[in-house]
């Protein structure tokens, strides 16, 4: 299995700890320390898991705005976007659990035209006012239909590290990587009114290969 670069630190730390555990364990509890180890060994599996990067054939895509993550759609409604298109939008959002591949990608191809760090809150990534409360990133693409669209990563309750690669001037190519989230968050998309959307509330997501919308030049 191949693991996300960004797992290092915490791989390291966690496996550190569990043989730290797992030591004292053995020598304190003996035969009854099967009764620590075997769930340490789970969470221990767990954080493997979550790092993984699976293989996915990334298409080229013109109008179609690809899911930026893996998740379930917890929210379709239109808002006023105040950062970069200071203007109506609809937004589409993601809830990624911890369970989830938290690698982040471009919805859309385009050129980047817009980062931000925000500080802030970890209010639970469901929670609608964590879209603008809460740490995150904004990253706006100036898309191949000449359209501005915005997405954004959301810190939540458990995620408290948010890592992305873009700067303004690079090339987006939809479905490819440009971030990534530890340990369950959000992500938010902000599309032109007239978007044809595809998914809907509760449909469950693959990153980089199902389609939620549709632009027109």
């Amino acid at each position: 299995m191949k693991l996300h670069k960004e797992s290092k630190g915490t791989i390291t730390v966690a496996t550190i700890l569990f043989a730290i555990i797992a030591a004292a364990s053995i020598y304190f509890l003996e035969m009854w320390a099967l009764l620590i180890i075997v769930p340490l060994l789970v969470i221990y599996s767990l954080v493997f898991w979550f790092f993984r990067v699976p293989n996915r054939d990334i298409l080229d895509h013109v109008e179609n705005v690809i899911a930026p993550v893996d998740g379930k759609v917890v929210m379709i409604k239109e808002v006023e976007e105040d950062e970069f298109i200071k203007g109506k939008a609809i937004q589409v959002s993601i809830f990624m659990s911890p369970l989830n591949v938290h690698i982040c990608r471009y919805p859309v191809s385009g050129d980047v035209i817009y980062k931000k760090y925000h500080p802030g809150k970890y209010l639970v990534a469901w929670h609608e006012k964590s879209s603008t409360e809460n740490e995150r990133t904004t990253v706006a693409v100036q898309s191949l239909t000449n359209h501005k669209v915005v997405f954004r990563q959301i810190a939540g309750y458990v995620a408290r590290r948010i890592v992305f690669y873009c700067n303004p001037g690079d090339n987006a190519k939809a479905g490819h990587e440009f971030g990534f989230i530890k340990f369950g968050s959000r992500m938010d998309v902000f599309l032109p009114l007239d978007t044809e959307i595809i998914c809907k509330i509760g449909d469950i997501t693959k990153g980089g290969i199902d389609v939620i919308a549709k632009m027109r030049d």
